[in-house]
């Protein structure tokens, strides 16, 4: 295996485990990374849809017992079953929008210019939301009923826009709608599961034709630095959200979309067009 391409594969997988579960779109980094690094080919693409399953894999590591016990009850107790509805209702609003848009989406949106736009919007719209009153009226996931559930699902599809980030639309949409900070986040960590998982096997059955033996070893190295960077990242925010808001997140995103389109507009950096 080529040295500079398991190179590419760890920063990769750096990447997309430090973005995935904060406020600031691992789609949006991992196009700019993919395009920074002359990585953004279909085996480019392949490859960031393989390593998100190492970035599953630490939630629920992270929440096994908790896993474990909804799981083990889901026979016979309506807490756990109430769990699981919710996340099945919270998926189908991304789900059915991604299937009737995702072509689409991805022909003409997946690009630097479009990611920069959405980071500087959304840092904006997430520096309103902490700026507005918070009446919390759910403390925790449990306590989730299905509407709330079907609100977040509303939230979190507005992700399918590149830049706009799953977990920040579900986190930030969470306050909105009433949710505790610990509640809106660990929702987000929860309905990761199976929105990514459903979406990365759905992915890798549609490029089959790309799978190649050669590249097991490329997979392994963005795999376990997406597995242990996701497992820190999902940690950190836990701590910091006890006693900070988003509002650093927003400003990232900011400062971080306005240094994209500045470089594209001075040709400091040739991005790509798509």
């Amino acid at each position: 295996m080529d040295p500079l391409l398991l190179l590419k594969a760890l920063i990769l997988g750096i990447v997309e485990g430090l973005t995935e579960f904060l406020p600031i779109s691992s789609t949006g980094h991992l196009i700019l990374a993919g395009d920074l690094l002359d990585f953004n080919d279909a085996r480019g693409k392949l490859f960031e849809i393989v390593i998100q399953s190492g970035a599953i894999l630490a939630v629920c590591w992270e929440y096994r017992a908790r896993i474990a016990r909804v799981l083990l009850g889901l026979p016979r107790e309506r807490e756990a079953q109430r769990f699981v509805i919710n996340l099945i209702i919270a998926f189908i609003p991304l789900a059915a929008l991604g299937l009737l848009f995702g072509k689409a989406i991805k022909a003409h949106l997946f690009n630097a210019y479009v990611v920069a736009t959405t980071f500087i919007v959304g840092g904006l719209f997430i520096l309103w939301a902490e700026r507005r009153k918070h009446r919390i009226r759910v403390e925790t996931v449990e306590e989730l009923d299905v509407i709330d559930a079907f609100k977040l699902g509303i939230a979190q599809a507005f992700a399918l826009i590149p830049g706009t980030s799953r977990s920040g639309a579900t986190i930030i949409g969470g306050l909105l709608f009433g949710l505790s900070r610990k509640a809106a986040t660990e929702f987000s960590f929860f309905l990761a599961i199976p929105t990514l998982g459903i979406a990365t096997l759905y992915q890798l059955y549609k490029e089959r034709e790309l799978l190649s033996f050669d590249d097991v070893g490329m997979w392994v190295v963005g795999f376990v630095a997406a597995f242990v960077s996701a497992f820190i990242a999902v940690r950190g925010l836990l701590r910091y959200i006890s006693s900070h808001d988003f509002t650093a997140f927003a400003w990232y995103r900011i400062v971080f979309g306005g240094i994209v389109l500045w470089t594209a507009w001075s040709g400091t950096v040739s991005w790509s067009a798509g």
